[in-house]
């Protein structure tokens, strides 16, 4: 996946549709639905492919998933409303070469029905398509963990990068949320939920191993969430991702947030040049952004090409 060309005009005739019309850009959950739109149900998925094209021939694969329970389940609409900028910082300010972006949303797969939705690369307006069909569950067991291992499995194992296996560059995940994985990967979830029969579980810390010969792997947390700031939290992520945990004062900043780190990682800017990128184009969030990424910006991004012939060798974050 990944042909066609964004259209902010298509954009923005698809919102005055709805809102003439009365209807909501999350219109398939708010009509009551509890199971994963067709196409967002990942079960049975072989893979999903992010390809180059004669559109765009240098795609760049960037996933953003986000947890759907509790106070979490409003990141997809703030996304929504934000989209054209996301887009417009990647594409009309050269941080990314062909942007294909892939939506997808994570809950708790001991309670919930839709625990795991996971959209197609996109580079044009079905992205905004595959978003309003994202099921904002807002259930989650009342612990502190979610089913991010079950969604890291599905992105190590069944997605294909045209980035990666031509030119050895990885693509960029950015998981959203306020809790911790579990522990293991569970059989049972991903035969329920995915369709694979796993022989035992996987440790989170194994099945991340093998999701980061694919991705430069991020966790943004909101501090306003419900569990913003926690800990215990921030030190289990810290321990397994090191300085790509990003706190966000502000989730109106996610958008931003997201195209700055995209624009690092592909040595397109600088964090200074970039937030005067946002001043530039009338963002309020430069001050967020900035402290956000302050954690990447003291640390050395080394992103150099994999060679192509060993996907498993790495271009690591120090």
């Amino acid at each position: 996946m990944g042909s066609g060309l964004w259209s902010t005009d298509v954009y923005t005739a698809a919102a005055n549709y709805r809102a003439a019309h009365g209807k909501s850009a999350f219109d398939y959950s708010d009509s009551g639905a509890r199971r994963a739109h067709p196409a967002l149900d990942p079960r049975g998925v072989t893979v999903r492919e992010s390809r180059d094209s004669a559109e765009h021939p240098l795609s760049t694969p960037i996933a953003v998933l986000f947890d759907v329970t509790g106070s979490m389940r409003g990141v997809p609409r703030v996304l929504q409303t934000k989209l054209p900028q996301l887009l417009g910082l990647l594409t009309r300010k050269r941080y990314a070469t062909d942007p294909h972006i892939l939506f997808g949303a994570v809950g708790d797969a001991t309670c919930d029905q839709v625990p795991l939705q996971i959209g197609q690369f996109e580079s044009d307006n079905r992205m905004d398509e595959d978003l309003a069909r994202i099921v904002l569950e807002g259930g989650g067991g009342g612990q502190k963990t979610e089913s991010y291992e079950l969604a890291m499995y599905f992105m190590a194992r069944h997605t294909s990068l045209d980035s990666l296996v031509k030119r050895g560059r990885r693509g960029y995940l950015f998981l959203i949320g306020d809790e911790m994985p579990y522990p293991r990967v569970s059989p049972s979830a991903v035969g329920r939920y995915i369709g694979d029969a796993l022989p035992g579980p996987i440790a989170t810390e194994q099945i991340l191993a093998e999701l980061r010969r694919s991705f430069d792997v991020y966790y943004l947390m909101p501090t306003a969430a419900g569990w913003g700031g926690d800990k215990e939290i921030l030190a289990r992520w810290r321990s397994l991702l090191g300085q790509n945990v990003l706190e966000l004062d502000d989730l109106d900043a996610v958008c931003e947030t997201i195209a700055l780190t995209v624009g690092l990682g592909e040595d397109a800017i600088d964090l200074d040049a970039g937030l005067a990128d946002l001043v530039g184009a009338g963002s309020t969030h430069h001050g967020t952004v900035g402290k956000a990424l302050a954690p990447l910006h003291r640390g050395t991004v080394a992103r150099g090409p994999l060679a192509v012939s060993d996907a498993a060798s790495g271009n690591e974050r120090l």
